[in-house]
């Protein structure tokens, strides 16, 4: 980790707390992400992405355990629990079971929330600099190409949009998308 990079997590997170929406790198593209409990924060992700908030959005976290006060383990049973850990951390993303206060802008229509805990260093950083997950989009405006370069999110979202300074990972595509309950393939990886 270069000191440029350290250095450029103090205001990432200050921005958070603030609850603004950030960019950070991600395994494939640049994300957007915010703090998923204040609701502020993820209108205003929604309303950059002109995204409807029933489709739902992902939680992307360091760790199992900062997605636990969102998601209803409860539910899952050995086998669906060990599928979860063995492609974690990891680029597949998988739809559990929401707790019932898990906020509606984050599951959307459904009852369920999808989400993923990455292998980006930085994400990893992010999140436990943060203390928890963030909410992840991709960082494109609606119809544009996700961003995989800071010049190009400066460029699509300006520049004094806060980003987290780094490279994406070697993937191409986003990431897997899998039903927890069922091991249902819902997008490609």
């Amino acid at each position: 980790m270069n000191p440029e990079q350290t250095s450029s997590f103090a205001p990432i997170i200050a921005a958070l707390e603030n609850q603004q929406v950030i960019a950070y790198p991600t395994e494939a593209v640049f994300g957007l992400g915010c703090d998923p409990d204040s609701e502020q924060a993820v209108k205003q992700l929604l309303a950059l992405k002109q995204r409807p908030w029933e489709k739902g959005l992902i939680l992307i976290a360091a760790d199992y355990a900062q997605l636990a006060p969102y998601i209803d383990d409860g539910v899952l049973n050995e086998q669906q629990r060990a599928a979860i850990f063995a492609s974690w951390p990891g680029p597949v993303t998988w739809v559990i079971p929401a707790k019932p206060q898990t906020p509606a802008l984050l599951t959307g229509r459904f009852n369920s929330l999808a989400v993923r805990v990455s292998d980006h260093p930085l994400v990893q950083q992010l999140c436990r600099q943060f203390g928890k997950p963030l909410v992840s989009t991709s960082a494109n405006l609606s119809g544009e190409e996700p961003c995989r370069t800071v010049a190009e999110v400066q460029q699509q979202f300006g520049d004094a949009f806060p980003v987290l300074v780094g490279n994406v990972g070697g993937r191409l595509n986003p990431s897997e998308i899998r039903d927890a309950l069922t091991g249902e393939l819902i997008r490609q990886g």
